[in-house]
């Protein structure tokens, strides 16, 4: 194992201890949004209004992610039902919805804020008509008065502060310091009906899930006629249909969590490897030379074989040569002549050179008798005169 797998180890487990010890240590924070998004889990998400809506609406629900303007253009449809929650609708969306319930079909509004443009046509005034904590709604017809729903959890205090004659109130907002105000309302238009309910909380997973509360929503749905309803949402409410790879990791807590970690580890392992890196390079030693160390045995070879006029041939036979090629000197002749020249061109004694060339010549002799003493004094003598 080497040092750096030892490193990317020990970052990975203190981070893998971080991730235990928040994990551990967390606090679960609840979303108090008022998302009104059907595939949102959060107290305000409509997840478990999506998933009953199939029984609610007897099967008969189809959920739309276009514009009304957009869907109608491409259908045409009979009576059927109209079902906006808390949906933005733009200027001919709207004239679309009015121009479906007029030719027969019934449309239901659910949603705090209501554009200007859409209650004046309709025939009511909605406002903030409360700032109360807590607030019950209500239906008017005696056969729905055991259903309600208590709001204690931001109510919007939304409602109608003014309906024109006409306009039929079947819900209520009660509350203990105030007179109880219109929030549910149903207008005639055509062969159509068209109802609003400014409080969509009672739709949302914190108030569903409360024992009974169900049934109040069964009540205000009631008044919609027994055929295809058809709930436009908003575009980006369509993620049960979503294709994003990440989806599903990303929406439990574990595969998240693990996802971020593999990432984490990712990017420390990129950040360390970003250098090159280079093999090692191996030192080479240089080559000897091994010249004299062969020399070296040769000289110790002859020593132990004992002939030592050989080596002194040999020893003579290499400094005539280097004379020749260094000092330029004929050494065909070991005269007078010769010794002269040797000696003003080396500045050695002539009794030096006098010397060299004696044992030179006893050297070349085949028949001279050679000692150990004599091969000693000439490789002393002639490294002397040419060094």
């Amino acid at each position: 194992m080497n040092k750096t797998f030892k490193i990317y180890a020990v970052i990975f487990i203190i981070i893998m201890v971080i991730l235990a010890l928040l994990e551990v240590n967390k606090k679960e924070v609840t979303d108090w949004r008022k998302n009104f998004d059907p595939n949102e889990k959060s107290p305000f998400g409509l997840f478990v209004f999506n998933k009953e809506s199939k029984d609610l609406f007897k099967n008969q629900l189809k959920k739309i992610a276009e514009t009304p303007y957009e869907y109608y253009n491409e259908n045409k449809k009979q009576s059927h039902n109209i079902l906006i929650i808390e949906k933005e609708i733009d200027r001919e969306s709207w004239r679309s919805i009015l121009n479906e319930v007029s030719k027969g079909s019934n449309a239901m509004l659910i949603a705090g804020r209501i554009p200007k443009e859409i209650s004046d046509s309709i025939g009511f005034y909605a406002s903030q008509i409360s700032f109360e904590d807590q607030n019950v709604l209500k239906l008017t017809d005696k056969k729905y008065q055991n259903d309600f729903i208590n709001l204690d959890k931001f109510p919007s205090g939304r409602g109608f502060s003014y309906v024109k004659p006409g306009v039929e109130i079947l819900g209520k907002t009660v509350e203990k310091n105030n007179t109880d105000q219109a929030n549910f309302i149903k207008v005639k238009l055509g062969k159509g009906n068209i109802f609003v309910h400014s409080e969509p909380l009672f739709l949302t997973n914190y108030y569903l899930l409360k024992p009974g509360n169900i049934k109040y929503a069964q009540d205000v749905f009631s008044y919609l006629n027994d055929k295809e309803t058809v709930w436009f949402v908003e575009a980006a409410d369509a993620k049960a249909s979503s294709r994003f790879f990440m989806r599903f990791i990303l929406s439990k807590p574990a595969l998240k969590y693990a996802w971020w970690v593999f990432l984490g580890g990712m990017i420390l392992f990129i950040f360390f490897n970003a250098k090159r890196k280079q093999r090692i390079v191996p030192v080479i030693e240089p080559l000897k030379n091994t010249s004299v160390e062969f020399v070296k045995s040769i000289g110790n070879l002859y020593l132990q074989e004992g002939d030592f006029h050989d080596m002194m041939a040999k020893k003579a036979q290499y400094f005539l040569n280097k004379v020749r090629m260094d000092l330029l000197i004929d050494t065909q002749n070991l005269d007078n002549a010769f010794a002269k020249k040797l000696q003003l061109k080396t500045g050695k004694n002539i009794e030096v050179i006098t010397e060299a060339i004696a044992l030179i010549r006893k050297a070349q002799d085949p028949y001279a008798s050679v000692m150990k003493e004599d091969l000693t004094r000439m490789n002393t003598i002639l490294d002397e005169i040419i060094r």
